[in-house]
C-alpha cells in the first residue's frame, strides 16, 4: 500500500516537470515526452517491478505446494485403488514380495 503513495507522488511530480519543459519558452514537448519516460515511467515500472519480486516468488512456491498436494493425494487414491481391487493372491510373482524370474535366463560371454 505504501508504495502506491510513493508511485503516485512521485509520477505528479514528473508529470508537473513534464508540464513545464513543454510550456517553458525554450522547451519542447519532445523534451517533456522524454522527461515523463526517463523520470518517471521507466524508474517507477523497474522499481515496481523488483519490489514485486518475492510477491511473485511466493506466489509460484505457493503454486508449486498446492501441485505437489495434488499429485500425493492422486498417488494415494491411485494406489488405494490398485489395492482394493487386486486381491490378495493374483498370482503376479511381485504381489507378494518374490523375486519376478524372467523367462530367458541373461547370456554371459565366454571368454
Amino acid at each position: 500500500m505504501f508504495i502506491h503513495l510513493i508511485v503516485i507522488g512521485w509520477l505528479y511530480v514528473v508529470v508537473m516537470m513534464s508540464v513545464a519543459e513543454a510550456t517553458n519558452t525554450t522547451g519542447t514537448v519532445l523534451g517533456a515526452i522524454f522527461t515523463f519516460l526517463l523520470y518517471g515511467l521507466a524508474p517507477v515500472a523497474l522499481v515496481v517491478y523488483l519490489m514485486g519480486a518475492p510477491g511473485r516468488r511466493r506466489a509460484i512456491k505457493q503454486r508449486e505446494a498446492e501441485a505437489q498436494e495434488a499429485a500425493r493425494r492422486a498417488a494415494v487414491q491411485a494406489s488405494e485403488a490398485t489395492a482394493a481391487t487386486t486381491k490378495e493372491d493374483s498370482g503376479l510373482p511381485d504381489q507378494r514380495g518374490e523375486a519376478s524370474a524372467d523367462a530367458v535366463p541373461p547370456v554371459r560371454k565366454e571368454t
